[in-house]
């Protein structure tokens, strides 16, 4: 994808320090976008939300009046801010403060400095987030599949609903743990199930496992999406009988490929 394809998008950029407004504006215009205000506070941004609503919301971690993580859980209060997507920059690595983010449904996480590059894929996964293609399946109606969620996290429930139907994906079945998703999943038929690993009450490989065990339907596709850092934990996951796996934050451009190899 070249750069005058992101010549369109929009971008309220939230970062108290002006010598990284000065850096990441720079990489935004050598990306050909030049559709760009810079916000110092969360304050700021939200007044601003207010009368205007941009494709892409870049925020630093740390804010004179909120962390990255406030600033991104009072931003998906708002439904509508699903059209959006956001974008966190930031040096911090400690998993506490960035899993709330990617579980909040970020398309990227990109540490300070970051690569062109990295930007880059950033910018496409917002250009698919954004402005997306339905999918294509060569035998199967893409309108009539039937996919179940399975997430503790009502913020990435709903982002995983949006990237969903942004790809034309409408009958979407949701449920808040391992325990609710396997009741429903012996009442109803499903195409595709994608869920999460780490949940309350049953997670994501005691769900795997009760599915595969179904007299009838223990064959259905099953994609695991999770922020999962710890190499056992992975290790197990990868040993399971899952169909795929995707780490969170993930480009929508992976959740297709998965999807077209998955279920064609």
């Amino acid at each position: 994808m070249t750069d005058h394809q992101f010549a369109n998008l929009q971008v309220f950029l939230v970062e108290p320090s002006h010598t990284q407004q000065h850096i990441i504006s720079h990489f935004l215009h050598d990306c050909d976008i030049n559709d760009i205000t810079c916000l110092n506070s969360g304050a700021e941004l939200f007044e601003r939300l207010q009368h205007s609503r941009p494709d892409l919301v870049i925020s630093a971690m740390y804010l004179p009046d909120m962390t990255g993580v406030e600033l991104v859980h009072a931003l998906r209060s708002d439904d509508a801010s699903y059209e959006m997507a956001f974008l966190l920059i930031s040096s911090e690595t400690n998993i506490k403060y960035l899993e709330p983010i990617r579980q909040a449904g970020a398309i990227a996480i990109l540490p300070k400095p970051f690569t062109r590059q990295a930007l880059e894929t950033a910018l496409n996964s917002t250009l698919e987030y954004v402005r997306p293609e339905k999918l294509n399946l060569t035998h199967l109606d893409i309108e009539d599949l039937r996919v179940l969620l399975v997430d503790d996290s009502e913020f990435s429930l709903k982002y995983l609903t949006k990237v969903f139907e942004n790809i034309g994906i409408y009958q979407i079945i949701t449920a808040h743990d391992g325990k609710q998703g396997l009741e429903i999943f012996n009442q109803q038929y499903f195409d595709l199930v994608v869920t999460d690993y780490n949940m309350p009450k049953m997670d994501g490989l005691q769900l795997v496992d009760h599915i595969r065990n179904h007299p009838e339907r223990g064959s259905v596709p099953i994609l695991m999406v999770t922020s999962e850092q710890n190499e056992n934990r992975l290790a197990a996951i990868e040993k399971s009988e899952v169909s795929a796996i995707l780490d969170k934050p993930f480009e929508a451009t992976s959740i297709k490929r998965l999807l077209i190899n998955l279920l064609n």
